[in-house]
């Protein structure tokens, strides 16, 4: 058994998402003790910047025509992919940033399908592949709220996950994590521990979920 995990927080310390993805990863882990885990910390740690131009330039180039450069490139893309693809289950850590998709968990697809086997035109690669998505946010865009539909990356994160990759994707949302840090948001603490313990809840659920749904 094997699991794949991603986080894209550019926090070292502190990060809500990777809190409420270690619930589902020590839930997951309590099904496969002797399991490996294949981090990638795209946060702290992105891809260069170059990887993904030239990754797109070296697809477009025949086998024989690449130059070493691009070969390098391209062996470095499947690298990665065979982290994504040698997985049993996966589990994304991912907050939202200024209304948008995190830039580096956005390259990092960007160059996932630049590999033949993960691209929107090879069909699902990971279909019914077992999987968690942490979807973390500082304020508040449910319904209702001043902000519904400024979540420009939840969907987004869903239909490269869902639909491109074809994952058994389980969700799990936490909003008004920056309550008791921005002062404009005091008034919401309560509401926001409220959904931290309903988020936690779920977090661990969806751990248990993912530990049997990789069992072989």
């Amino acid at each position: 058994m094997s699991l794949f995990r991603l986080d894209a927080s550019i926090r070292t310390e502190g990060s809500n998402s990777r809190a409420v993805a270690d619930i589902v990863e020590n839930a997951w882990r309590k099904g496969h003790l002797d399991a490996d885990v294949t981090r990638r910390h795209v946060g702290v740690e992105p891809l260069p910047s170059r990887l993904w131009p030239e990754a797109v330039f070296a697809s477009w180039t025949p086998e024989d025509d690449r130059s070493p450069e691009q070969r390098d490139t391209v062996a470095t893309v499947a690298a990665l992919a065979d982290e994504v693809l040698e997985a049993d289950a996966l589990l994304f850590a991912i907050p939202l940033y200024n209304f948008g998709v995190s830039q580096h968990f956005k390259a990092w697809v960007d160059v996932m399908l630049t590999d033949p086997r993960l691209s929107s035109a090879a069909g699902r690669a990971l279909d019914g592949r077992p999987a968690v998505l942490a979807m973390i946010r500082g304020g508040a865009y449910g319904a209702g709220t001043p902000r519904e539909g400024w979540d420009h990356a939840t969907g987004w994160i869903r239909r490269i996950l869902e639909d491109v990759w074809g994952l058994d994707l389980k969700v799990v949302e936490l909003e008004f994590t920056l309550a008791g840090v921005n002062p404009a948001l005091d008034e919401f603490k309560e509401l926001a521990a409220t959904m931290r313990q309903d988020a936690e809840a779920l977090a661990l659920e969806h751990g248990r979920h993912l530990a049997g749904a990789t069992v072989r």
